[in-house]
């Protein structure tokens, strides 16, 4: 078994982070289908999406954050917390070396109000205090700026570049590849907590 997380709700100025429940299906699937265009630009599973795409993803997220092989967040408002702004995830890839990774979308509609900078910034707490992470890497497909934006925002520093990575529909993409350190982050989250993006 892996190292397990409460699942209680994690918090920003904004924003709640929690884990999935069943009934959130419907929330999920509504939010896929208003971004529909701009997932399927970049991620295999949004290519000829429905709705049993969404379920299957949160029956084994459930599981997978029982077993603490994964945590998977869903993006609320705090305002209202019904409507689904998004997903921002983080596992280990390798636990001997304390190394994770970081993954997350943010439904279309709210892109650029900084919901993605300010969920990743929160997951990125999760994972270093929480789950004791040394590092953490992300990797995002060439041309997905918004998506860039974000981790520049976030202190990550630009490793490389992996080669027909993964295949979205009938096209192969290149991914760029970003990491932080526990170290970095440290010294970033001072500027995260003055933004009201984490927990002091």
């Amino acid at each position: 078994m892996g190292q397990l997380l409460g699942h209680e709700p994690r918090f920003t100025s904004r924003l709640i982070l929690r884990p999935f429940r069943r009934k959130d299906t419907s929330a999920m699937h509504e939010a896929v289908r208003a971004s529909l265009p701009d997932l399927a630009e970049y991620l295999p599973w949004a290519v000829g999406y429905q709705r049993s795409v969404s379920a299957q993803f949160i029956k084994d997220s459930v599981g997978a954050w029982a077993s603490g092989r994964a945590f998977d967040f869903a993006i609320r408002d705090q305002q209202d917390d019904s409507r689904h702004l998004g997903n921002v995830s983080v596992w280990f890839t390798s636990r001997a070396n304390m190394v994770g990774e970081i993954g997350y979308w943010i439904r279309s509609d709210v892109t650029g109000d900084g919901i993605g900078t300010e969920a990743t910034a929160r997951a990125l707490q999760v994972a270093f205090e929480e789950l004791q992470m040394h590092r953490i890497a992300t990797r995002i497909a060439v041309g997905n700026v918004a998506s860039e934006r974000i981790v520049q925002k976030l202190g990550f520093l630009k490793e490389g570049t992996l080669r027909d990575e993964v295949k979205v529909g009938t096209r192969w993409l290149d991914h760029t590849v970003w990491g932080i350190l526990d170290r970095e982050w440290r010294y970033e989250r001072r500027r995260y907590t003055a933004e009201s993006w984490n927990q002091p």
